[in-house]
C-alpha cells in the first residue's frame, strides 16, 4: 500500500499540470469559513462522545476480535497511519530533491510539516485533557483529568494521535494535488481521506481510542494540513520552502481564484 500511494503521488506530480506552484499572492491565513469548519468537526465530535462507549463495546465482540482478517486490517491501517505517513512523505520530498522537481519536493515537505506540526498540538491536548484509554475501563468514555497525561500513556486517549498524523498527512495531499492536478481533487480525497478514516476506525478496533477521540484527531489533522499548505503556497519565500526546496520552478500560470476560494 505504501508503494501504490508513493508511485501515485509521484506521478500525478510529474504530469504537465494547469497550474502553478504557488499563487504568488498573500492571502489571509485565517478566513470566516475556518469557523464552519471547525463548528462542523466540533459537533461531529459532540455528536458521537455519546456512542463511545457503544461503538468500542460492539467491537470488542469476542467474534470480532479473532477475526485473523480484521486484526490484520487493523494493524496494516494502524502502520500506514503512523509512522506510514511521514514515512511515504519524506520519501517523497526526497525523491523531488533528487530528481529537482520542486512539486514532488513540495508535496513531501509540506506533508511532514503538517505531520509534525498536528502530532505537536495533538500531543499538547492529549497531555492537558487527560483521558483514560477505553482499554483500561471500556465502561468510563468521560473519564477525563487535567493535566492527567503526564502521568502515563493510559491517560493520553483524546485525541487519536495515528488518527492526526493521518488526516493531516490526507489533508495536505489532496489540498496540494489541487495546484497541480486540479481536476484530481475528488478521486485523491477519496483514496486518501479514505485510508485515514480507516486508520482511525483501526484504533477504536484495537481498543486504544474511543470514537470522539478519532473524531476530534480527524479535526485537528485536517485543519493543521490545510493551513500548512495554504501558508506555505502563499507565502512562497518563507524560510524552510526557501532553504528545502531546490527543484525547478514551474513556468506555468494560475488563476488566484482557485485558492482564494479554498480553507
Amino acid at each position: 500500500m505504501f508503494r501504490i500511494a508513493l508511485v501515485s503521488l509521484t506521478f500525478a506530480v510529474t504530469v504537465q499540470a494547469q497550474v502553478q506552484d504557488t499563487i504568488n499572492k498573500k492571502t489571509p491565513l485565517f478566513v470566516g469559513k475556518d469557523a464552519l469548519l471547525l463548528g462542523a468537526f466540533l459537533i461531529g465530535t459532540a455528536a458521537v462522545a455519546p456512542l463511545d462507549m457503544k461503538i468500542a463495546g460492539r467491537l470488542q465482540y469476542q467474534g470480532t476480535q479473532e477475526n485473523t482478517f480484521l486484526g490484520k486490517a487493523a494493524t496494516g491501517f494502524r502502520l500506514l497511519g503512523d509512522p506510514g505517513s511521514f514515512v511515504v512523505g519524506t520519501a517523497v520530498y526526497l525523491i523531488g530533491r533528487a530528481g529537482e522537481n520542486r512539486r514532488v519536493e513540495s508535496v513531501g515537505l509540506h506533508s511532514v510539516e503538517s505531520i509534525l506540526l498536528a502530532d505537536v498540538l495533538g500531543g499538547g491536548i492529549k497531555m492537558l485533557a487527560g483521558r483514560q484509554r477505553p482499554f483500561y475501563d471500556i465502561r468510563n468514555p468521560y473519564n477525563f483529568q487535567l493535566w492527567r497525561g503526564f502521568s502515563g500513556d493510559q491517560y493520553r486517549s483524546f485525541p487519536s494521535g495515528h488518527t492526526i498524523t493521518a488526516f493531516a498527512f490526507a489533508s495536505t495531499v489532496t489540498r496540494e494535488s489541487q495546484f497541480w492536478w486540479p481536476h484530481s481533487a475528488f478521486l485523491v480525497g477519496t483514496v486518501f481521506y479514505g485510508g485515514a478514516s480507516l486508520v482511525g476506525l483501526s484504533r477504536i478496533y484495537n481498543n486504544q481510542h474511543w470514537t470522539s477521540d478519532v473524531m476530534a484527531g480527524a479535526a485537528l489533522g485536517t485543519i493543521v494540513g490545510l493551513k500548512v499548505v495554504k501558508y506555505t503556497h502563499s507565502h512562497p519565500g518563507n524560510h524552510i520552502d526557501r532553504e528545502l526546496i531546490k527543484g525547478k520552478r514551474s513556468q506555468i500560470q494560475v488563476n488566484p481564484v482557485l485558492f482564494s476560494i479554498q480553507f
